[in-house]
């Protein structure tokens, strides 16, 4: 397993598992459990839900799978931005963990930017980290301007990651916001790295994946982990898809292979608003 370095030091693997849309089916509970059990056998340690995610059902459905096995799990989760003031970062915090069936959160994160000040949403979460409720803090969907303003306040140049939409065809952040977190050494983790399923079927990225002996999942995983600052969190509820894209990391690109992608794929050309799903 390729790690990512948090700004603290910790190592935390490169690719993981998202959960978005999980645990809201009945019919489908059963194979999204065993493929979070499996993930885990395999090495996918790094599991990312939030209390936004059918209302707390993906963080129940992780419960269950992660029972026993707490230890294994990196377990990152998020909470609303109406619910970041100082009692209610709190009291979504402990719901969250209720849910999980665990003590502790690895990385909590401010899903995105609302109505409360940064200011008290930072206070909040370092209190969640002195009780030991979570080990590190984080953001989700912040742009540029959001991440300047966060870095003022006290605490927030601790975050430890900015969770991003952050694709082959989702390059935005590279304009400004990427080379800004870069320099301060903040991993950026990519959400919807293969566009909510779309991207396998594009036809550029279907024809140079059969070209180099790849899947089109295993490639546009593999792009983003050719960097060593990028977690990739792919979402699927079934094993044979988990294995599809464990094998990207069998298939790290060559340089010739990424100067490629960069020509069917452009990196922007300006800047532009930041792209949220």
């Amino acid at each position: 397993m390729k790690h990512v370095t948090l700004p603290d030091g910790e190592r935390v693997p490169a690719l993981g598992m998202g959960t978005w849309n999980m645990g809201e089916n009945r019919a489908a509970r059963a194979e999204e459990i065993a493929t979070l059990r499996l993930g885990l056998d395999l090495g996918l340690r790094l599991i990312d839900t939030a209390e936004m995610y059918g209302e707390g059902q993906s963080e129940e459905m992780i419960g269950e799978a992660i029972a026993g096995r707490r230890d294994e799990v990196f377990l990152v989760s998020k909470v609303y931005p109406h619910n970041a003031s100082r009692r209610g970062t709190v009291a979504a915090c402990e719901r969250s963990l209720r849910r999980l069936g665990t003590d502790r959160i690895d990385l909590y994160l401010l899903h995105w930017r609302g109505g409360i000040a940064f200011e008290e949403a930072v206070e909040a979460l370092q209190k969640l980290q002195r009780d030991g409720k979570i080990r590190h803090y984080g953001v989700s969907n912040l742009d540029l301007s959001d991440m300047e303003e966060l870095w003022d306040v006290p605490g927030g140049d601790e975050v430890a990651v900015n969770q991003l939409l952050y694709n082959l065809t989702r390059r935005g952040i590279e304009w400004d916001l990427l080379p800004w977190l870069r320099e301060r050494r903040v991993p950026v983790m990519a959400y919807s790295p293969i566009e909510q399923a779309r991207l396998v079927r594009h036809p550029k990225l279907v024809r140079f994946a059969q070209a180099n002996g790849m899947t089109p999942a295993q490639v546009a995983l593999a792009w983003l982990l050719a960097h060593d600052d990028i977690i990739a969190i792919p979402k699927t509820g079934h094993r044979e898809r988990l294995r599809e894209n464990l094998g990207a990391l069998q298939h790290p690109l060559t340089p010739e292979q990424l100067q490629e992608l960069d020509r069917l794929f452009p990196p922007p050309s300006r800047p532009g608003p930041l792209e949220m799903l």
